[in-house]
């Protein structure tokens, strides 16, 4: 469960990105991330635990550095035990953000779950540090985590494994690389176990910035998919048979874009504001 907030308000944004973002050219999604942390004054730290290449960490911080940050380490957590040495617990109770990668959610979850450091990072957001995390660091930000599962747009039971997150919020489940990895029917799946949650589904290159407030802002050049499921009226899940179709009646489903906001609480999306016509 997320870790009670200091003050009304108070939690820092949470920033779950949908994969392959811009690293090269405007890089809007990681400057946003660096902006809400502090801009130049911020205190990043990269946890590349998902990914099993030596270069992505040092890659990130790389990129954090060009864009102005000064202070940017690499918590480089390869084991468990690792997670016990106090000179990195000791720079992510300093961070003002910290930045998952990308690589294989169930290593985030096998390695930092249950450890001071996840707790750390609960602790932390609670308080107002910034936690984003890319494609893996994604779905790992929420309580729910999907850890695999099968393609396609149709809902079929068994076609989803779920598995225990970080946990900042228990009001969505994230599903990434969505669009481009034809996702849509697992993460019906994973919401038809748990009608409580949202359902966001991530393009690549696009981000969902939740902030302290329950608002979300969506940036990027794709679109999330919100899928809710609060008002279902029918699931068949339960006498589904291993692997068929899935009945489920009274989904509501958004597409939003760069721009458009969402509110967790009343379950409202908005429309991005609209851009004003040229001059003839």
């Amino acid at each position: 469960m997320p870790s009670p907030q200091m003050t009304p308000g108070s939690r820092g944004t949470i920033i779950p990105i949908g994969g392959a973002e811009d690293k090269i050219n405007d890089r809007r999604i990681l400057q946003r991330f660096v902006d809400v942390s502090g801009g130049t004054d911020a205190r990043i730290v990269v946890i590349p635990t998902a990914s099993e290449l030596n270069s992505t960490g040092p890659k990130y911080e790389k990129i954090f550095r060009s864009l102005g940050v000064a202070e940017v380490h690499v918590l480089d957590y390869r084991e468990r035990a690792d997670t016990d040495n106090p000179e990195l617990l000791a720079l992510l109770d300093d961070a003002t953000g910290a930045f998952m990668t990308g690589g294989n959610q169930l290593r985030l979850s096998t390695i930092l779950g249950g450890t001071l450091v996840a707790r750390a990072l609960r602790r932390r957001n609670a308080a107002g540090m910034t936690v984003a995390g890319t494609s893996a660091g994604a779905a790992f930000v929420s309580e729910h985590m999907i850890a695999h599962g099968r393609t396609g747009a149709t809902p079929r039971a068994g076609a989803v494994s779920v598995a225990a997150g970080l946990g900042l919020t228990n009001r969505i489940i994230v599903d990434q690389h969505f669009r481009q990895r034809d996702r849509l029917g697992r993460l019906l799946t994973a919401l038809a176990y748990n009608p409580f949650v949202l359902g966001f589904g991530l393009d690549e290159d696009t981000a969902a910035f939740i902030r302290g407030d329950r608002v979300v802002e969506i940036v990027g050049a794709g679109a999330i998919t919100v899928v809710d499921v609060s008002e279902l009226d029918y699931s068949g899940m339960a006498d589904a048979r291993e692997g068929a179709p899935v009945d489920l009646i009274g989904v509501r489903l958004h597409v939003l874009t760069d721009g458009a906001t969402f509110d967790l609480d009343s379950r409202k999306a908005t429309a991005p504001p609209k851009e004003p016509r040229p001059a003839e």
